[in-house]
């Protein structure tokens, strides 16, 4: 075939010609979504309003889930895709609140469907549980996940920390709040200082922490491999946002004091922090001890996180939950 001058590959004509080709074929269900004008339209309204991208990501992929098998434009269709769906309510009602944004944003009504649930009470993984995770990691991983373990930040608020947001002198660490969350400061413990110091001098882009999404992909690569080599399936079950769920009620079962854990959760409601209270109840677990001779002694053990007991014959007898 002859083409006509001008007519090659990276040519205005030629992308048209591509276009048209394409026009003839029938588009499949995951193509159709990404054509979806007020998808975009929504999403573009989303960024304008300044949510973070995360969440915008999340929007986009659940109305283009919906969009594969309804018409969006279609609000009763939509309620009754959402309501067939075979999930737990909490994850219906996260294709609730996407299409309420679609909803707004391209002119349309419809009456917002109510899915009652109530939260999972959180899975509280042991520190000997975590520690044997941490130690299969690499050094790089092992340093994110002790950082994640010891301040309780979200993996997405850790990939968002720029080195700007960390001050190795004071064991201060800045987490920049999400999905809801308030922005706070957060202190680490002198080992992981020590880490973190050779982490940034060994990664020194502006935003040196991986993506959460490849946090947790490593997370789950380490646990089911120790998990495999020790014949311990249950180290299977505990998830990245677990670590967070762990910082919660151990830094209550510390200090007892609710607003402090509440301001170093970034909770906005006092009720989301009251969730980790009542997991404290640790008076049937196993601990370990551990002696003191002298202050130096008993100082490496409060950072180490055990808590002081009682002093016999001048020992100091501390113990930590395992």
């Amino acid at each position: 075939m002859v083409r006509p001058p001008g007519f090659g590959p990276g040519s205005t004509a030629w992308k048209a010609d591509v276009l048209d080709q394409t026009r003839l074929r029938p588009l499949s269900a995951s193509q159709r979504p990404l054509l979806n004008g007020n998808v975009i339209n929504t999403l573009i309204k989303l960024k304008a309003l300044g949510l973070s991208p995360k969440t915008v990501e999340l929007v986009s992929y659940r109305l283009k889930r919906l969009s594969r098998d309804v018409d969006l434009d279609n609000s009763n269709e939509v309620a009754q895709c959402i309501a067939n769906m075979n999930v737990s309510n909490s994850y219906k009602d996260t294709f609730v609140k996407a299409y309420c944004y679609y909803v707004k944003f391209n002119g349309l009504t419809w009456t917002k469907p109510k899915y009652k649930w109530e939260r999972n009470v959180p899975r509280i993984p042991t520190s000997e549980a975590i520690n044997k995770i941490i130690s299969h990691a690499t050094k790089k991983y092992a340093t994110i996940f002790k950082i994640l373990m010891e301040t309780g930040m979200m993996p997405f608020e850790l990939s968002q920390v720029s080195v700007r947001d960390i001050d190795l002198e004071r064991g201060i660490i800045n987490a920049r709040g999400f999905k809801g969350h308030a922005s706070r400061s957060l202190k680490l413990k002198s080992e992981t200082v020590a880490m973190l110091k050779w982490y940034l001098q060994t990664f020194t882009c502006e935003r040196p922490f991986p993506n959460s999404e490849r946090i947790g992909s490593v997370w789950r690569i380490v646990r089911n491999s120790l998990a495999q080599k020790l014949e311990e399936p249950q180290l299977k079950t505990i998830r990245l946002y677990d670590l967070r769920h762990y910082f919660a009620t151990m830094l209550y079962y510390r200090t007892k004091d609710i607003l402090f854990t509440k301001q170093q959760m970034g909770h906005k409601k006092l009720e989301t922090t009251l969730l980790y209270a009542q997991l404290v109840s640790f008076e049937n677990d196993d601990y370990t001890s551990a002696i003191a001779k002298n202050i130096i002694e008993a100082q490496k053990l409060v950072e180490s996180g055990f808590d002081y007991v009682t002093t016999f014959d001048s020992i100091m007898l501390f113990r930590k939950r395992k």
